[in-house]
């Protein structure tokens, strides 16, 4: 059983292990481009609808071709069969402007083993150290040549903020804006629980918006949550009945300490959890 496996968007299965980009593609040069990462369980990749429309989203944000969704759905379905029943896979889609020299955009799908550390998250919870982000709320609409709600490939700044939190003994990272408003993790998205409301913070501060979470909020509506969106500050999520950083691979990582401050561990917590674990069963 191949520990990765490699489809292009003509239908290919390729050699994982073999070359593929090439040495002048925006993707490699210039982080141009965009992607998605999917959870593959059980032989299914789970919530693609809502994955595909953001990738056709976050495309549009950064002038690429309008992806044919038909045609990524018969390639994730492919990866998807190769990659077999028995275990999770990381599932990501990749779209770049393609070549310098020109010839139309570079696809591929990618397949890999789910890693470690997210099940030590799931497991375990994780220790959180808020960093300011370096920008304000109203940013996006005021420049949204950034590109701040759109998955793009330029993820420098959020890889080199968690290496930053790993100097300092922390597993992840919660992004606060200028003005201490809370915005999101580098891979995640932020949802506290307060009562039986959950609140994520508004993606119209510059936040991507979350596939898991909007399934979540779908799901809890009709099990006797509240959802909703709303501004957020630090100080909300240590007074919180239980905070979550939620992804499409990691589901739901509970932050059991936030800057130093250990978060006590409610009975609401597995409840949570396990609707995380229902929506992305069952939504698409």
């Amino acid at each position: 059983m191949a520990d990765r496996v490699l489809v292009t968007l003509d239908g290919e299965v390729r050699d994982a292990d073999a070359p593929l980009l090439h040495a002048d593609d925006f993707g490699v040069l210039r982080g141009d481009g965009v992607f998605e990462t999917l959870l593959v369980r059980e032989g299914r990749a789970r919530t693609v609808d809502r994955h595909l429309a953001r990738l056709a989203a976050s495309a549009e944000a950064a002038g690429l071709p309008e992806p044919d969704r038909d045609d990524w759905r018969l390639a994730i379905d492919l990866a998807v069969e190769q990659w077999g029943k028995d275990r999770e896979g990381a599932l990501r889609l990749v779209y770049t402007r393609g070549r310098e020299t020109g010839g139309g955009p570079t696809a591929f799908l990618l397949v890999t083993p789910v890693a470690e550390r997210i099940e030590v998250a799931r497991r375990d919870g994780v220790s959180v150290v808020s960093l300011e982000r370096g920008f304000s709320v109203d940013l996006a609409s005021r420049a949204p040549w950034q590109l701040l709600g759109a998955k793009t490939l330029s993820y420098a700044t959020n890889m080199a903020a968690l290496r930053h939190a790993e100097s300092l003994g922390v597993d992840d990272v919660i992004f606060v804006s200028s003005e201490g408003c809370v915005l999101e993790g580098p891979r995640s998205t932020v949802v506290i629980a307060r009562g039986r409301t959950l609140l994520t913070p508004p993606p119209a501060q510059g936040i991507l918006p979350g596939t898991t979470q909007q399934a979540l909020f779908e799901v809890a509506e009709q099990r006797d949550f509240a959802a909703r969106y709303e501004t957020l500050r630090p100080a909300d999520l240590i007074v919180a009945d239980g905070v979550w950083l939620v992804s499409s691979v990691a589901l739901a990582a509970r932050v059991h300490t936030l800057d130093g401050h250990p978060l006590e561990r409610r009975a609401l917590d597995r409840e949570v959890e396990e609707l995380i674990d229902l929506a992305v069963d069952t939504i698409d």
